[in-house]
């Protein structure tokens, strides 16, 4: 049974090896989601706010819209936390013993994940219109444009990232456990032949 696997890790209680979990597809695309989050974070958070030489008051970038600002920050730090969250339960899984609470845990990865691609889908399409109607007039200098335009980009990127995440978790969760193959497999190594119930004297 050394060679069990349950939803795409091996029996619980074993060594962690920390080059073999880098090494895996899910923890790559999950820590670029992270890295994502954090470039959009800081790109609105930092450069994100901007004002006319006769105002005192900064205004968000993307068409003075502060829904815009607040909706990047907000998928910018929620999308940080959920990728550094998963990132621990990603660590923790092979120490997960039983097959039910992995299948759970893969099922909310699938769930999560889908959910975050429409969250970053709509982030795009939102900040890609609001900058595109934003007027000169509202920031003659130009400030913080590239950030705008960089926070554009990694929301695009993102919606990829974690489509290819939740793709992942499905094949994880296609992967189940074999525990169903090692019953059809297994024999017995000591079979013992039935006996005869002795017949009772009348």
């Amino acid at each position: 049974m050394d060679g069990f696997q349950a939803y795409g890790a091996g029996k619980a209680g074993g060594a962690f090896d920390p080059l073999t979990f880098i090494r895996q597809p899910q923890t790559v695309v999950r820590t670029l989601c992270w890295l994502f989050s954090i470039v959009i974070l800081g790109c609105v958070a930092n450069e994100g706010y901007v004002n006319r030489p006769e105002e005192v008051e900064p205004y968000c970038i993307f068409n003075r819209n502060q829904n815009a600002c607040n909706y990047a920050i907000a998928m910018g730090t929620l999308g940080f936390l959920c990728s550094a969250a998963f990132l621990a339960l990603d660590v923790y899984f092979p120490q997960i013993s039983g097959v039910k609470d992995r299948k759970k845990a893969v099922m909310a990865d699938i769930g999560v994940s889908a959910l975050w691609s429409l969250i970053w889908f709509v982030g795009f399409c939102f900040l890609a219109n609001q900058w595109q109607v934003s007027k000169r007039e509202d920031n003659p200098l130009n400030e913080g444009a590239d950030a705008a335009r960089a926070a554009i980009v990694f929301s695009f990127f993102s919606i990829f990232t974690w489509v290819l995440q939740s793709l992942l978790a499905i094949y994880r969760f296609k992967l189940g456990a074999d525990t169903a193959i090692f019953n059809q497999d297994y024999v017995d190594p000591n079979p013992q032949e039935p006996q005869e119930a002795p017949f009772a004297e009348e």
